[in-house]
């Protein structure tokens, strides 16, 4: 496989740390972002004691920021892989409407800004690249208490779905990565937001019950796999010119969807 130079937003932890790391040891050239200022400098002296400072460049870019991604898109890279993003969970029938706003604008609308303004660049230069999209399990079923987070998912499905067809003709890839609910910290961090909100004087679901459904779910295999088997994969994944558009991973979680897409044709009310 030909060196790729990759742009990884929300490389400060995680998957995207956790691939920027061992792509870059496996001799690409990784531009590793990271939201907020404060990651900069760790992630920097992690790679120098690493040795793949020169491998891996770390600077900030914080979606929010309108002169970051102005930056950004000056950057010279053969792939974008959209990784950033944040989750919100809770009932969706009484979570407040402006959380779901502010998910859908770190997950979907900033995502967008960003890859219009690096895939119109390329179309300008006829430039042959790879847009990758960070999506979940979530982007292809609902659960309860999950559906805020899960939409913005799957608003980006529909995004790539449609991009990929929009953009073959200039010889832009594109391609989804859905893992199941590795531990990461990121879903434990986004279980406890809503516990922000949710107040046992004003809304019908009950803190306790809530509480009582993730730690339930936590508590199972599914709901604490080891993130090195996807961080693996994702190193395959994202550099590749080949492969699948939809990338679920572990095959037990994509045969559970489409298993569930199947039940959905006879689900009823």
């Amino acid at each position: 496989m030909k060196t790729k130079t990759i742009l990884i937003t929300g490389s400060g932890s995680g998957f995207g740390k956790g691939a920027a790391i061992g792509m870059a040891k496996n001799g690409h050239n990784i531009i590793a972002t990271v939201h907020v200022s404060s990651q900069v400098t760790p992630l920097r002296e992690e790679v120098t004691a690493l040795g793949l400072s020169d491998k891996i460049r770390v600077e900030r870019l914080d979606l929010t920021d309108q002169y970051d991604i102005k930056q950004a898109l000056k950057w010279d890279f053969d792939i974008l892989w959209n990784n950033a993003g944040m989750g919100e969970a809770g009932p969706v029938w009484e979570i407040p409407v402006d959380i779901v706003r502010k998910n859908y604008e770190v997950n979907v609308f900033l995502p967008l800004v960003l890859t219009q303004g690096v895939v119109q660049r390329w179309v300008r230069e006829g430039k042959k690249g790879k847009v990758v999209f960070t999506s979940s399990m979530g982007g292809l079923f609902t659960p309860a208490n999950w559906g805020t987070y899960v939409s913005t998912k799957h608003a980006l499905e529909s995004f790539a779905e449609a991009m990929q067809q929009e953009l073959v003709a200039y010889g832009i890839k594109v391609q989804t990565i859905n893992p199941g609910a590795y531990y990461t910290g990121y879903n434990e961090t986004m279980a406890d937001n809503p516990f922000r909100w949710l107040d046992d004087e004003v809304n019908f679901t009950k803190r306790a019950d809530l509480r009582k459904g993730f730690d339930d779910f936590f508590a199972t295999p599914e709901g604490k796999m080891d993130a090195t088997e996807m961080i693996d994969r994702m190193i395959e994944i994202v550099p590749s010119d080949e492969g699948k558009f939809r990338n679920v991973v572990p095959k037990v979680i994509e045969d559970m969807l489409k298993d569930h897409q199947l039940k959905a044709w006879e689900n009823t009310i």
